[in-house]
């Protein structure tokens, strides 16, 4: 290499000043095995159901990347990581893709060593309090006892929540969020603080799921997706088309049912989509069916949000932002073409 100096595949390689990973695809292939980063326990978006395999929609994600990339949605491996230790597993190749709840700002995107793909899921953070208070709004606060999560975009949303609306608080800060809920659940806080989505889910953990509300105040964006290493351009383009062939699926109408008849449609976005008009997983290193095997194995993003988070799980949350542009929501992928 004239450049620089190379190991072979999926071995740091030294360009210019620059130290990059490279060939994180190849690495996949011949482990022929996904390692994908998740939360060990946050139900709707990675937890183990009762037959110990993890369900959510972080996880479908990866599935999503394995049949990209493996042919297979079930050749994934899921390794667990808190909040602390995540961005350091992926930094060291521990794991090959980040599905795991993590916010995209701009100091982990230009200082980590990472870059985010895109965004699985628009979310905010809220707060949850014990019913009984008849607390209505986050701004009846004032004093609270608020329990969060440290390494989390939390701990610095709510300082700056309540700086700027004049009120005090008492923050109570645990290193996990089985700890989190379960300090709430004793009351070692008024309030427990963090995503909407997460707050979801722990509200049904709790012992009396109506025990607890969420308010109604978002106090933050958080725009959740997976994330990669910086350095493998061909693998960041993996993991975002990705999610991207689940979204242009939605807006197509071409589902886990129908995508087989899909196959025969006259309409020349769903031939590119489906690998039956030119081979744009090519640019890849993919075959032309790609998105084809995401969507027949995975299903499209609105299956993928449906039966994990949405009307067809425990939750029922309303799909909101992160319905499609065309619905009124703002989740939109660029065209296959």
């Amino acid at each position: 290499m004239r450049n620089g100096l190379s190991w072979g595949a999926g071995a740091l390689v030294l360009v210019g000043p620059l130290l990059v990973q490279a060939a994180t695809l190849d690495e996949v292939r011949e482990r022929d095995q996904l390692r994908c980063g998740v939360n060990a326990a946050q139900p709707g978006f990675s937890a183990l159901d009762d037959e110990d395999t993890y369900r959510g929609l972080d996880t479908d994600v990866c599935r999503a990347i394995a049949a990209a990339a493996l042919g297979d949605a079930g050749k994934v491996q899921f390794v667990p990581l808190d909040s602390v230790e995540r961005f350091t597993a992926l930094q060291s190749g521990e794991v090959d893709v980040l599905s795991r709840t993590t916010t995209w700002t701009s100091s982990r995107d230009t200082t980590l060593g990472v870059n985010f793909t895109g965004v699985s899921y628009y979310d905010g953070q809220a707060f949850m309090v014990a019913s009984d208070l008849g607390v209505q709004s986050a701004l009846e606060l004032d004093g609270a006892a608020v329990c969060t999560q440290s390494g989390t975009t939390s701990e610095l949303n709510l300082a700056d929540y309540f700086r700027v609306n004049d009120m005090a608080y008492e923050p109570v800060v645990f290193d996990s969020p089985e700890q989190s809920i379960g300090g709430f659940e004793a009351g070692r806080c008024d309030v427990l603080s963090s995503d909407a989505s997460q707050l979801y889910a722990q509200r049904m953990q709790l012992a009396d799921p109506d025990s607890a509300v969420v308010l109604p105040e978002i106090i933050s964006k958080e725009p959740l997706g997976p994330a990669v290493r910086q350095g493998d351009d061909q693998w960041f383009n993996i993991v975002k088309w990705s999610l991207f062939a689940m979204l242009n699926a939605e807006e197509m109408g071409i589902t886990r049912d129908n995508v087989d008849e899909m196959l025969d449609a006259e309409d020349p976005d769903i031939a590119r989509l489906l690998g039956r008009d030119g081979n744009y997983g090519e640019g890849m290193g993919l075959p032309a069916d790609w998105a084809y095997e995401i969507i027949r194995q995975v299903g499209n993003y609105d299956e993928v949000f449906a039966r994990n988070v949405g009307e067809g799980s425990d939750f029922n949350i309303a799909r909101g932002l992160n319905a499609l542009w065309t619905e009124g929501g703002i989740q939109y992928a660029p065209p296959v073409r």
